[in-house]
């Protein structure tokens, strides 16, 4: 990996997945920074052992737009309080299943540029780390949470973003229990908000859903799953979101196909997606796809892209392999929920 970083000065992107090498015994021999620090514009760690070795390449790397960490062992906070005060330029952060708490969010929150910050299965962040990224990261575009039912994300750091991020265009919540309360707070200050996804929340129901039709005037697509909603808040969208043109319902048993059909009528031009509950494919894990568990992806992806001739002594792998290069295809992107938003998957057509 040095040689790497020390030869390539002109590296703009580096994606390092499961090396096996980067285990604890290597805790004593750091990653970079190299030549190639000078130029890395994004970096991205998955599922590495000790992932905080690569700390001094992260620190070195002044003009670091992109920082991405699925699933890396270590202890972040502390390396967020360093990382934070020499590379304040980044605009797109990502952290799944990492020992980070509050402290690394409020040394995050130094990242004044902030665009996009994913916080998935952070068990230990809570409406503080929240509330510290909300009141200095005021660029604030993109916001996907998953709270994986800790229940320590909810009104409090959800009305701070209210309150602090006029620009957020993308709210995804998963596992997170927001009331009428914030839901309101977002609605009526949040006033360039496109795309909304609620999954897994025990409270945001009719009267969430009724107040998202009152206030959120520009939102364009909306996602509710395994929500208590029922017809009666799915109708309040008949006269709500004028900008509206995709909802995509999932899970929601007190939701009928009779409601769909009539909100359908009522407005032609809106696509209405009811899914009952089947089981579907779980094609793609969060850190490949680039997804939220459970969520649809928001951004157009191209229907058919050319696959590679792959050749392996092992075909088990060489499958493997075949099986996650097929997910650029197009098909089945979306862990374990969602298909995609797309033209070809309007439910207006039966």
């Amino acid at each position: 990996m040095n040689a790497i970083l020390d030869n390539c000065a002109l590296l703009e992107e580096l994606s390092v997945k499961r090396l096996r090498g980067m285990n604890d015994g290597a805790a004593a021999e750091p990653v970079g920074p190299g030549l190639a620090a000078a130029s890395l514009k994004t970096i991205c760690l998955k599922e590495l052992h000790n992932g905080p070795c690569f700390g001094p390449l992260i620190i070195g790397s002044k003009n670091l737009k992109t920082l991405k960490l699925f699933r890396c062992s270590g202890d972040w906070d502390k390396l967020f309080q360093v990382i934070s005060g020499r590379v304040t330029g980044m605009v797109e952060i990502h952290l799944e299943r990492l020992q980070v708490s509050d402290s690394g969010l409020a040394a995050i929150s130094n990242c004044l540029n902030l665009e996009i910050l994913h916080l998935v299965k952070t068990p230990e962040c809570t409406d503080m780390g929240l509330i510290s990224i909300a009141e200095r990261c005021r660029l604030l575009r993109k916001l996907h949470v998953d709270g994986w039912k800790a229940n320590r994300i909810g009104d409090d750091g959800l009305t701070a973003v209210a309150k602090y991020c006029p620009n957020l265009q993308e709210l995804v919540l998963i596992g997170v229990n927001p009331t009428k309360i914030s839901v309101e707070l977002l609605a009526s200050n949040c006033q360039n908000l496109e795309r909304l996804a609620l999954c897994g929340s025990d409270t945001v129901g009719d009267a969430e859903i009724s107040c998202i039709a009152a206030k959120c005037v520009a939102l364009k697509k909306l996602c509710i799953k395994s929500c208590p909603v029922s017809d009666h808040g799915l109708e309040a969208l008949a006269n709500g979101c004028p900008n509206l043109v995709k909802v995509k319902v999932k899970k929601c048993r007190a939701v009928t196909c009779k409601c769909a059909d009539w909100l359908r009528m009522k407005r032609g031009s809106l696509a209405v997606n009811l899914d009952s509950g089947e089981p579907e494919h779980q094609d793609a894990s969060v850190s490949d796809g680039g997804l939220l568990e459970n969520v649809v992806e928001f951004h157009p992806v191209p229907n058919q892209m050319p696959l590679p001739s792959i050749a392996s002594s092992s075909t088990g792998r060489s499958t493997s392999f075949k099986s996650r290069l097929g997910l650029l295809s197009g098909k089945n992107l979306v862990a374990c929920t969602f298909r995609r938003w797309s033209g070809g998957n309007n439910s207006s057509r039966g």
